[in-house]
Formats: structure tokens, C-alpha cells, sequence
């Protein structure tokens, strides 16, 4: 089987090698054809270090190499989703397979990320979508990692689990593409907020009450936009959440933190040297939530000191001062 990984940050390159482990033809595009030609002569990324690319992996900066591709990954950051479906879009056919593993909403339209590749596409192809608790590092160094395989069409999730799964990288397949895709951009917000909690000096009660009452209220948009409860329990959503939130590999909580020790986002974004998706996906998801009229609270206030310069532990006092309430809204008393 022939694939294309379009995308050579560290998540793309990490996939690339899963695919060529699994036997399939696989090229990883860069839009850059100088660090195409660099990886390809060093058999190395500089963002997964320590980690050797296969010599089966073609990379390249050409974009003839999604001729006859029957599976293609589209990997790039979100703000750049649309950009690069653009280019993809004249080589699809109605046998091709895109599966999205970017994490984040568009910013201005708040589209999903495989919404803004069908836009683009035509609808030409399916489009799936791979999410779950994934470090690129640990993948990387083929150390064992879950993730969930989505798509409206059984038989393309199926394929997507069988080009991917193998002896350390195990994929579930799901019908919920909303509830995944989603669960995958509001937990960047709340990585970021969880490393601001870790830069102020709280611990590990206050980040544990952030991380049950986000995934309150990131359950409650999911399903007021179609998603299913059931999915923000699994790997995609508490999954993703936990080793977002905990981990060093983390972007989203690395810059949290500086910004907790009193860094700007813009300062704390540039010292990160990296895309921080959860200071993007702050405004997207505000939009969201006020235009459906899902109460968020944490998300909010995220925006906020993101946005609008609040003070951190004046935002901190607002959460933990709000009126009283019952934890779960469906409680029966007996």
C-alpha cells in the first residue's frame, strides 16, 4: 500500500515510521524542500531526537509523491489544515483515504478539521480522523500508545486501524468523528491552563479539580454539537486530557507554565520554539461555546488571561468563588 505523510514535525515523522514498520511504501512531505533534503541525508528530525528514520522512508518536498497514494495523513499544524488541502486536492480520487491527525479548531470559521479538508477536497475522498494520549517522543522510540481511529464509514476507520496498528501502536476504531476531533482540540486549552497551575506553584489537588471539571465542560459542548459522552471518557478525550496535562513532552503545558511564572503567551510561545495549538484553539473555542450557548467556565477564563490580560489569580478566585451547584447535574437523591 502506498501512503503519504503530509507533514515533517515531529507527529508526521513519528507516523511515518509507524507506516514504514508495517511494510506499506511510504513518503513524508515537508513544504520545505531544504529540510526535506536535510532529513533525508541525516535519516534524522530534530524534534524526535535520539530517533533513526527508517531508510525506507522516502522524504521529499515534492508534491508528485500523492500520486496514487491510497492512504494520505494529513499532518501539518492547524492554521495551515486548509493550505495544505488545498495542494493535496488534485491528486485524490474517490478511492483515497485522508485521515487527519492535526489537533485544533480553524480559527474564524470554527470549523473541525476534517470539515475544512472536505471543504477543500470536494468531498472527493473519505476523511477519518486519528486522536488519543500520544507523545510523538514516546512513539517515536516504539513505546507502547493507544489511539482511536474515527470515520462516518466503518470500512475506513478499519482501514485506517489496519495500516496503523501494529506491536506498540494500537488504534480503536470509532463512528464518532465529532466527539474525537473535538475532544482533541479542547484539551490543549486545558494542557495550557494545567502548566499555568504548575508555573504558579499549585499542586496536584488544583490541577486534578481542573482536570475532572474541564472535562465537564468540554463533554458538554461535544454533545451539544454531536458528539458522544461516551467518547470523552475514552482515549480521545480523558486519555488525550491526562497526558496532555501531566507531561513534560507537552507544548501546551510547557508554555503554561512560563506564562504562570509571569511570561506573556507571546514570550512564553516564543521560549517554547514550537506551535502552542491550545493558545489558538482558546479564542476558537470561546467563539464556539458563546455561539451555542454551552457554558464553559474554565475554557473562558483561559480566554481571558490569554486574550484579554486578565490576572491569573484573579481568574482563580472567579472559579473557585462561583455559585454553589451539584457535581452532576443528574444526581437523584435517595
Amino acid at each position: 500500500m502506498k501512503t503519504v505523510v503530509l507533514g515533517s514535525g515531529g507527529w508526521g515523522t513519528a507516523l511515518s515510521q509507524i507506516l514504514c514498520d508495517n511494510g506499506h511504501e511510504t513518503y513524508l512531505w515537508s513544504h520545505s524542500p531544504a529540510k526535506a533534503a536535510e532529513m533525508a541525508r541525516t535519516r534524522e528530525n530534530p524534534l524526535l531526537q535520539g530517533v533513526h528514520l527508517p531508510e525506507s522512508l522516502h522524504i521529499t518536498g515534492d508534491l508528485d509523491c500523492l500520486k496514487g497514494a491510497d492512504l494520505v495523513v494529513s499532518a501539518p499544524p492547524s492554521f495551515a489544515v486548509r493550505e495544505t488541502a488545498k495542494k493535496m486536492a488534485p491528486y485524490l480520487t474517490e478511492k483515497t483515504v485522508v485521515v487527519s491527525v492535526s489537533k485544533g479548531i480553524e480559527r474564524d470559521t470554527n470549523l473541525r478539521l476534517s470539515q475544512v479538508i472536505q471543504e477543500e477536497t470536494g468531498n472527493i475522498c473519505k476523511v477519518a480522523v486519528l486522536s488519543g494520549p500520544s507523545h510523538a517522543e514516546e512513539v517515536g522510540i516504539r513505546l507502547p500508545t493507544g489511539c482511536v481511529a474515527a470515520c462516518l464509514d466503518v470500512d475506513a476507520a478499519r482501514f485506517v486501524q489496519d495500516a496503523f496498528m501494529n506491536d506498540y501502536f494500537r488504534v480503536y476504531t470509532s463512528g464518532d468523528v465529532v466527539g474525537v476531533e473535538l475532544a482533541a482540540a479542547l484539551k490543549n486549552v486545558i494542557a495550557l491552563s494545567c502548566g499555568v497551575c504548575d508555573g504558579l506553584g499549585y499542586q496536584d489537588n488544583t490541577k486534578a479539580l481542573l482536570m475532572t471539571r474541564a472535562m465537564a465542560e468540554i463533554t458538554r459542548l461535544g454533545e451539544k454539537l454531536g458528539g458522544s459522552r461516551q467518547t470523552f471518557g475514552g482515549l480521545a478525550g480523558m486519555g488525550d486530557l491526562i497526558v496532555t496535562c501531566t507531561s513534560m513532552h507537552s507544548r501546551n503545558r510547557r508554555a503554561g507554565i512560563l506564562i504562570g511564572q509571569g511570561k506573556t503567551p507571546r514570550e512564553a510561545m516564543e521560549e517554547v520554539g514550537a506551535v502552542v495549538e491550545g493558545y489558538f484553539a482558546a479564542e476558537s473555542i470561546h467563539q464556539l461555546s458563546e455561539r451555542v450557548g454551552v457554558e464553559m467556565p474554565i475554557s473562558r477564563c483561559a480566554y481571558e488571561v490569554l486574550y484579554q490580560g486578565k490576572q491569573i489569580r484573579g481568574v482563580v478566585a472567579e472559579l473557585m468563588t462561583r455559585a454553589k451547584k451539584d457535581e452532576l447535574l443528574e444526581t437523584a437523591w435517595l
